[in-house]
């Protein structure tokens, strides 16, 4: 310790560092399907019959035999089948990063002092920044 008591001058510095990150994702997912489907089916038939016959025997033996006969038939038939079909899919997928980060420096200056001594008188303070 010298007359002067201890007196110290210096510089401080100090930092702050922050980091921030976030991230994230999503994903969605779309389908979509329609079916449509038509059935007709028709059937038609017509019958048409007629006949006569005659068969006639005659007193001195003769023989006298006459047909006449009409057919008609008529079928139809139809059928219809329609079947459609749609669909769709999406897909989307999203991803996100954020990243913040904070940095200071911090400086200062300091001079402290304690007591200086003056040879028996009563001594005195000095502090300061």
């Amino acid at each position: 310790m010298s007359e002067y008591g201890e007196f110290e001058m210096g510089h401080e510095s100090g930092e702050l560092e922050q980091l921030h990150q976030a991230s994230g994702s999503e994903q969605d997912f779309q389908s979509q399907f329609g079916v449509y489907e038509a059935d007709h089916n028709a059937a038609e038939s017509t019958d048409f019959e007629t006949g006569r016959h005659v068969e006639m025997t005659g007193a001195d033996g003769s023989r006298f035999e006459s047909t006449d006969f009409t057919n008609y038939s008529h079928d139809s038939e139809e059928s219809d089948h329609t079947f459609a079909a749609q669909g769709s899919e999406s897909v989307h997928s999203a991803e996100f990063s954020e990243l913040d980060a904070l940095r200071a420096q911090f400086e200062s200056n300091f001079a402290q002092g304690t007591q200086i001594s003056t040879g028996g008188e009563p001594g005195f303070s000095i502090a300061g920044n």
